[in-house]
């Protein structure tokens, strides 16, 4: 049986943990599909790992649908969840349900996500999900923000944490499924996970969130920076290297083939 957002929601009920992982292509997507991961994100941290800018902000709309199709015909089982990128929903609620419309009707992805709990954005998320859209939300350190907030943790202070507390709410009543809490206390985290009835996916949010989401690249050792709150399994960027090395060696030296 296919993931659900309906499911995912079960889940939280029942308190069992939900494993997310971004993609990017066809053959990483295949990988963590056949892995049993529960949620599959083309997220817009393509745009570091695989186009190779210096943050999410250039990334297109065009850009994100061309790898969610690709990591949608690898996927069988899991949820695939497109991250709508900078500048493509921000505009208006109708901006919004274009560019989302778009990535469902053309990637056969299942929702969308998008930065942001402010009542604007909460506003839009109603509107979407009112459309047919389902919508994971994503609050704390919002990498579009980036010129704004930096990567810095945030919701630190007391009034920083009631305002991500307000958003996780009002993002809830608008009808998102999950939320994403990236870069927050584990405190903060727990708190809004305890208040949700929707599941909270944490990446450098602590232990207590209903899920765990990385960057593949980072959990792979593809990554040439990593954020501090990641953690690498293997290091494919040496072994790689290394196969490479070793390829050109015998090429060089005529012992292959």
């Amino acid at each position: 049986m296919a993931v659900t957002t309906q499911q995912l929601i079960q889940w939280k009920q029942q308190a069992r943990p939900i494993v997310v992982l971004t993609a990017w292509d066809y053959a990483i997507a295949q990988l963590l599909d056949a892995s049993g991961v529960d949620v599959v994100l083309v997220g817009d941290s393509l745009g570091m790992v695989t186009l190779g800018y210096e943050t999410t902000l250039p990334v297109t709309l065009e850009e994100m649908l061309h790898h969610a199709k690709a990591v949608r015909r690898g996927v069988q089982q899991a949820l695939v969840v497109v991250d709508l990128p900078f500048l493509s929903y921000q505009e208006s609620p109708q901006q919004a349900i274009h560019s989302a419309g778009r990535v469902l009707k053309e990637t056969g992805a299942q929702a969308v996500k998008l930065e942001g709990g402010y009542p604007a954005m909460a506003e839009t998320v109603g509107r979407l999900v009112k459309a047919g859209i389902p919508v994971l939300g994503h609050i704390g350190l919002t990498p579009q923000s980036v010129h704004q907030l930096g990567y810095r943790q945030q919701g630190k202070t007391a009034d920083a944490g009631e305002r991500i507390l307000g958003e996780a709410i009002a993002l809830e009543q608008a009808g998102a499924f999950g939320i994403v809490l990236e870069h927050i206390p584990a405190s903060l985290a727990a708190q809004i996970t305890q208040k949700l009835t929707i599941p909270t996916i944490g990446i450098g949010a602590g232990s207590d969130c209903d899920g765990q989401v990385l960057v593949t690249a980072d959990v792979l050792g593809l990554s040439q920076r990593q954020p501090p709150f990641a953690k690498s399994y293997v290091n494919l960027r040496e072994i790689i290297t290394q196969a490479v090395t070793d390829f050109s060696g015998e090429v060089r030296e005529r012992n292959f083939p």
